[in-house]
């Protein structure tokens, strides 16, 4: 039983990651695990890093030339939720999530994924640099798995918000991070109320 934290960043340990690391932090003293997906480390080396919808349904040719992909479908499959984040990229998520996200039509197919809670996480440059249309993006791409998007609200804290939005540095946002906080408390407590384990 984990929650799956995927940094959308190209950046391993920058901006995005700070946030989700807070999330696993809270998550783990609700008592569930955590673990992080770095998507650069996925898309990194692959002849052709972008879906074209070379077969349908998705017979997943892409996985067998390339494991790091099938290794990060099959923890995204098995995890009990998952929490995205991405920067601000013009607006919307990065394209190295996108890459990845478009490679997981096979998962839909399967509705490995569908009823799980699910969040985001976004970092701009600026107070007011497209966090929220990215935080939308990132739901989108969670519900057309058929997950079921939280936010960063619980009975002990308040009702939230559509999820985290900072702005870099992250370090520096206490305000983000104490979200991110409370969107990590609130995954576990979806996950043990379902009772959600793959």
């Amino acid at each position: 039983m984990y929650i799956l934290a995927v940094n959308g960043s190209p950046h391993a340990d920058g901006n995005t990651a700070r946030l989700l690391q807070e999330v696993i932090e809270a998550a783990k003293e609700e008592g569930v695990e955590g673990r992080t997906l770095q998507v650069m480390e996925v898309v990194k080396g692959q002849e052709m890093p972008f879906c074209v919808a070379c077969s349908s349904p998705c017979r997943e040719i892409c996985h067998e030339k390339h494991p790091a992909l099938a290794e990060a479908c099959r923890l995204l499959e098995e995890a009990s939720a998952v929490v995205l984040g991405s920067p601000v990229y013009f607006g919307t998520v990065t394209a190295q999530l996108k890459a990845f996200w478009d490679k997981t039509r096979a998962i839909r197919s399967r509705r490995s994924l569908v009823g799980k809670p699910a969040g985001a996480v976004a970092v701009g440059a600026s107070r007011f640099g497209g966090q929220e249309t990215t935080v939308r993006a990132l739901h989108d791409m969670l519900l057309i798995q058929g997950m079921t998007v939280v936010g960063e609200g619980t009975e002990d804290s308040d009702a939230g918000h559509q999820g985290v939005c900072a702005q870099r540095p992250a370090v520096e946002d206490s305000y983000a991070l104490e979200r991110a906080r409370i969107l990590g408390k609130r995954l576990a407590l979806e996950v043990k109320h379902r009772g959600v384990t793959s």
